[in-house]
């Protein structure tokens, strides 16, 4: 059929499966928006800032096997979408963002709204394009996707010209084209030698990451632990791949992680890294990093193999696939003694640490790590957990105890503040049926504010936890450390976030005692409606343990 560039868009993207888009509209990608008024097997959601929309695709990427895809337009409409772009580049997460560009013959003349969002992704997308022909729409489209989703996963922008968009052309689905993939294959001899380390190995330990969940490997994982008797820690990413009540899970990796899984990093003989990146929040000095194990690295990443830390066997593979051939050459094994050391490290960081944290006192404010473990009970560790970047994020990551596999959804590699609502949004438009609470500081809760508009207009139940201490608190926790208490401009004057929630649609209510806080929680969750809760948390709380910058990890310190 004969259609132009705008509505080839349309329509490759529905062939592609897409039915969610989150986006904003303007003059460089209006044709776009045309074709999209009459396309009802897609949904647009209209967010009221860009980096919502690109932030909302991650959040529904993150929470299903799809891409998530996004729209803006030109120049600053191209540009607010930058800094979600390289949180999904650091985090994996696949998306498609396409963007609306001036026409061919004004490309470099500095017209209105004209920036080079091409020259400025290029670090940031695993591939960009530039479309300035509509007969290139319908292959390039769906070579987008399929960059985007295979191998290490991450984003892909398409820039369109306005020319091309306009331009028709005969449409012909076949002029899609299909791309063939195949994950790495794996020599007899890598699983051989690791096996052999693994069946010989007295104190194993396995770090699982984000490439589990990737992989949807969060069955194998298990499968793979429970034969060999190996205990599981997690890095940031890695939560809820793996059941937390689970008998072999020691906790979680990084910086502020549990101290026996840091602590006993240095004593393990062998580490088996599935899908993660050695990042410096896990490993601390690299210098003194695991000196007494070997290292069996995978990952469907060539270049992270050997990047930071030297691997015995460095297997470059999925992880699903990988595991599903490794269970079939390993032995049956336990570790009993090994796995006690981390039990004795855990009841040494409960009894120090976490009791203190989420037991009530009286006469004081209330604790975020209280308010999350009480969430964590009256949800069963059931629903999807989006927290923003900051405290709270570590304390949501501490004690919020997840059982189901891609429930947990933060920003990491970059540390986006604003990341939770549009994220919520994005993972609750993917999963209506589940629960979505984003757990939130005040300071983040400002960044991106304005997409509460969404959640009326949407009619989404997003459930928002605001943990409310009125600090840049991770910031402040560093500073009172290390900078002497010197609290240069932590101190947050906020606006009444009741008030505000109220003007958008959404009902609320504040809390500062440790007596309304289950009333309150079961408000919150019982709401038939999307729902705000700001909890007054103390001020001056500190997220331990931690291990400070420039240590190794077995100088975690429990205060």
């Amino acid at each position: 059929m004969q259609v132009n560039g705008a509505k080839a868009i349309v329509e490759s993207l529905i062939h592609l499966g897409v039915t969610d888009i989150f986006g904003y509209p303007g003059g460089a990608i209006m044709p776009v928006y045309d074709a999209l008024f009459n396309a009802h097997k897609i949904k647009h959601i209209l967010v009221r800032h860009e980096q919502g929309a690109v932030i909302a695709a991650e959040g529904y990427a993150r929470i299903t096997d799809k891409v998530g895809v996004c729209i803006a337009t030109s120049g600053p409409g191209a540009t607010n979408l930058i800094t979600g772009i390289a949180d999904a580049m650091l985090d994996s997460i696949p998306i498609v963002c396409i963007t609306g560009q001036v026409a061919n013959p004004l490309i470099g003349t500095d017209a209105f709204q004209e920036a080079d969002i091409i020259g400025m992704t290029v670090p940031i997308t695993k591939w960009n394009y530039q479309v300035t022909k509509s007969e290139e729409i319908p292959h390039i489209i769906a070579k987008a996707f399929h960059v985007a989703k295979t191998g290490r996963p991450g984003p892909v922008l398409i820039d369109i010209t306005k020319d091309a968009q306009f331009g028709e052309f005969e449409f012909d689905l076949s002029s899609i084209g299909s791309f063939a993939h195949e994950n790495p294959v794996v020599a007899e001899s890598e699983l051989s030698q690791a096996a052999h380390l693994i069946n010989e190995a007295k104190r194993p330990y396995i770090l699982a990451g984000h490439g589990i969940t990737i992989a949807n490997a969060e069955k194998e994982l298990v499968e793979f632990a429970t034969k060999t008797g190996i205990p599981v820690a997690c890095t940031l990413h890695g939560l809820s791949t793996i059941d937390m009540s689970h008998p072999l899970y020691v906790g979680m990796l990084g910086m502020h992680g549990n101290y026996g899984p840091n602590v006993l990093t240095n004593e393990a003989d062998l580490i088996i890294a599935l899908g993660m990146r050695f990042d410096d929040r896990v490993t601390g000095n690299l210098n003194t990093y695991a000196k007494n194990a070997k290292v069996i690295h995978i990952d469907i990443d060539l270049a992270e193999l050997n990047k930071n830390v030297r691997a015995e066997v460095a297997i470059h593979g999925d992880a699903k696939e990988v595991l599903t051939e490794l269970i079939n050459h390993v032995n049956p094994n336990n570790h009993a003694q090994w796995i006690n050391k981390f039990k004795e490290h855990y009841t040494l960081e409960h009894e120090t640490v976490m009791h203190r944290e989420v037991t009530p006192q009286p006469g004081h404010k209330i604790k975020m790590a209280e308010v999350i473990h009480k969430l964590s009970q009256k949800t069963a560790g059931n629903a999807v957990i989006v927290s923003d970047v900051g405290q709270h994020q570590m304390i949501a990551a501490r004690y919020y105890q997840f059982k189901d596999p891609k429930s947990h959804i933060t920003s990491g590699g970059l540390g986006t503040m604003g990341f939770a609502l549009p994220a919520a949004i994005g993972a609750k438009v993917a999963a209506p049926n589940r629960e979505v609470i984003a757990v939130i500081g005040d300071g983040s809760f400002q960044m991106n504010i304005q997409e509460l508009a969404v959640l009326a207009q949407e009619g989404l139940k997003v459930k928002i936890l605001i943990l409310n201490n009125e600090y840049l608190g991770m910031v402040r926790q560093w500073q009172e450390l290390f900078f002497e208490e010197r609290y240069s401009f932590t101190a947050l004057m906020n606006p009444d976030f009741i008030k505000i929630a109220e003007a958008y649609s959404v009902p609320s209510i504040r809390i500062d005692s440790e007596d309304q806080l289950d009333k309150a929680l079961d408000t919150m969750l019982n709401a038939d409606s999307s729902f705000l809760l700001e909890v007054m948390v103390e001020k001056q709380g500190k997220v331990f343990p931690m291990v400070p910058a420039g240590c190794g990890v077995s100088e975690i310190r429990l205060s």
